[in-house]
C-alpha cells in the first residue's frame, strides 16, 4: 500500500555528485548539505518515512531557480520544491535523492492590483503573510487550508480549506503562474484578465501538479473584498446523519454560507480539552456567514430553522470577532487536539470527498468502520463541499499497527470511489495515494504519464509522486 509506493528509487550517484559541486560553487552558503538541513526538508506530517535530499538551495530569485534546474537537467538529478513542509502525503520527500529548492526567501509580494482584485506573489509567501499585507487595502485572499502554508505549495497541491464552499479552491483562485520548465526556461501561463479562451489552460495544468511538471516562481491570485460583517457560530446535532442532512439542506436551499465544518463527537471532545471549549460533545457544525448586518442575520436565522428541522440544538451565533476567532482557532488546531488524545501514538491524516448527497452515508459508514476495528480516529470535514478528513491515531512501531491503518485507508478510499467521489479532496496524491489514483481514474492516468514524459522527459521534477513511470 502506501509504504510500498514510498520506497526509494534508483539514484544517479554520478550526476548528484556533479551537481553538488556545481551548486556549492554557485551558491556558497545558500547551498547546504548538512544532515540537519536535509532532514528539515524531507519531514512529512504523516507516518511515511522521511527521504532526504542530497542538498538544499535557498533560492532568492527566479534566476536562482533557473540555475538549479539547468544544472539538474544537465546531469539528470531530481529537483524537489519545498514551501513550508506542511503537505500530508509525502510530497516533499526525495525518494531518489536530488536537490531541494527552499522558497522561504522568495517571499516577496510583487504586485497588488486593488482595482482588479488580484495580486502577484513569489511562491514562498505564506497565506497569513499575504493577508496581513492586504489588510489595509480592504481585500483578502480566502483560501485557508488551516496550516500557514506557502502560496506555491498551496497552488502545487490544489489546496482548499474551510472557505472553499463559498470561494472555491486554488484552481478557482489562481489566474496565472510563471514556471521554470525542464530546459531551465521560465514561461508565463496566462495574463491577468479574469477570463480567456486563448489556447490550452496551462495554468490549471501546473496548479495541482505537485511540482512534477515544473517549478513555480510566481503566482497571480484572485482577491476578495473583506466582508462588511462576519457572523459565525456552532450547532450540535444528535447524530452524524442529522448534521449532514442540515448541511445538504443548507447548500441545496442556496444559503450563501462561507464556512460549514463538521466535527464528530470525538473531535469535539478533543477540541474541548485542547482549546478550552465547553461545547456539547456531539456531532457539531461550525458555520460562518459573510455579508452585511442584514444578510448575515438573515442567513443565520435561515440556518437556525434548518438545524431545528433536522433535529439540531440551538444555533448560537455571534458577530463578535474575538468569540469567532476562538471558535475557528479551535477548528484550525483540530490536528493538534487529536494528537493530544494519545500523544504516544503516530497519526495519519487522510481525506476523501464525495458528492454532497452521499456525505451522510459515507461519514456514517466510515464511523461504523472505525468502531468495528477499534480505531481511535476523529472525523472533521469541509462538509459544504462533501470533503472530510479522518485522523487515525495508531502504533507505527509494528507492522501490524501499520497494516491496520493502511487497510482502513484502503476501505475509506474504496467507499468514496464507490459513491463517485475522489480519493483526495485537497491533500493531493504525493506518495501516499498513488494506488488510489489508478483506481479512481484508470486509463486517464496513462494520459497524465504522457504529459509528464513530454514536459519532463528525464523525470527530474519531484519523481516518485502522483504515479510511477512505466
Amino acid at each position: 500500500m502506501v509504504l510500498a509506493d514510498a520506497k526509494a528509487g534508483a539514484r544517479n550517484e554520478a550526476g548528484i555528485s556533479a551537481v553538488l559541486g556545481i551548486l556549492k560553487q554557485a551558491f556558497g552558503e545558500r547551498f547546504q548539505t548538512g544532515e540537519s538541513f536535509r532532514a528539515q526538508h524531507a519531514h512529512t506530517t504523516t507516518y511515511i518515512p522521511s527521504q532526504l535530499p542530497d542538498g538544499v538551495v535557498f533560492a532568492e530569485t527566479s534566476e536562482d531557480v533557473r540555475a538549479v534546474v539547468k544544472a539538474c537537467a544537465e546531469h539528470k538529478v531530481p529537483v524537489i520544491p519545498f514551501g513550508t513542509g506542511s503537505s500530508l502525503e509525502g510530497q516533499v520527500n526525495a525518494p531518489q535523492g536530488g536537490i531541494s529548492i527552499d522558497f522561504s526567501r522568495m517571499n516577496r509580494i510583487i504586485e497588488i492590483n486593488a482595482e482588479d482584485l488580484d495580486c502577484t506573489v513569489e511562491p514562498g509567501v505564506t497565506r497569513e503573510q499575504l493577508n496581513t499585507y492586504l489588510r489595509d487595502t480592504g481585500l483578502f485572499f480566502p483560501i485557508d487550508p488551516g496550516a500557514n502554508a506557502s502560496i506555491g505549495g498551496m497552488a502545487s497541491t490544489r489546496a482548499s480549506g474551510t472557505n472553499a464552499v463559498r470561494y472555491g479552491t486554488m484552481k478557482d483562485n489562481v489566474l496565472s503562474v510563471t514556471v521554470v520548465t525542464a530546459n531551465g526556461e521560465e514561461i508565463r501561463t496566462a495574463r491577468r484578465a479574469k477570463k480567456s479562451s486563448a489556447g490550452y489552460d496551462l495554468t490549471r495544468l501546473f496548479v495541482g501538479a505537485e511540482g512534477t511538471l515544473g517549478v513555480l516562481t510566481s503566482i497571480t491570485l484572485r482577491l476578495q473584498g473583506i466582508p462588511q460583517k462576519i457572523a459565525g457560530g456552532a450547532c450540535a446535532f444528535p447524530d452524524i446523519k442529522a448534521a449532514c442532512d442540515a448541511v445538504i439542506m443548507t447548500i441545496q436551499m442556496g444559503v450563501p454560507v462561507a464556512r460549514i465544518e463538521l466535527l464528530d463527537a470525538m473531535q469535539m471532545r478533543a477540541c474541548n480539552r485542547y482549546s478550552g471549549l465547553t461545547y456539547d460533545e456531539k456531532p457539531t457544525l461550525f458555520l460562518e456567514f459573510h455579508g452585511t448586518d442584514e444578510t448575515v442575520a438573515l442567513q443565520s436565522e435561515q440556518f437556525a430553522e434548518i438545524a431545528a428541522e433536522c433535529g439540531g440544538g440551538e444555533f448560537l451565533w455571534t458577530s463578535n470577532a474575538e468569540e469567532r476567532n476562538k471558535l475557528w482557532k479551535a477548528r484550525h488546531d483540530a490536528y493538534w487536539a487529536c494528537r493530544a488524545l494519545a500523544p504516544a501514538l503516530a497519526a495519519l491524516s487522510t481525506d476523501v470527498c464525495v458528492p454532497i448527497s452521499r456525505l451522510a452515508e459515507c461519514v456514517a459508514e466510515t464511523q461504523a468502520d472505525i468502531e468495528a476495528h477499534g480505531l481511535l480516529a476523529p472525523i472533521v470535514g469541509h462538509a459544504g463541499d462533501g470533503n472530510f478528513h479522518v485522523l487515525v491515531l495508531f502504533d507505527d512501531k509494528t507492522p501490524e499497527g501499520i497494516a491496520v491503518v493502511e487497510e482502513f485507508v484502503a476501505r475509506l478510499n474504496a467507499r468514496a470511489l464507490a459513491m463517485d467521489g475522489t480519493c483526495t479532496g485537497e491533500h493531493g496524491i504525493g506518495q501516499g495515494k498513488m494506488a488510489f489514483l489508478e483506481q479512481e481514474l484508470g486509463d486517464a492516468v496513462d494520459l497524465m504519464r504522457q504529459i509528464k514524459e513530454s514536459l519532463d522527459p528525464d523525470a527530474i521534477f519531484n519523481p516518485g509522486k502522483i504515479f510511477r513511470r512505466h
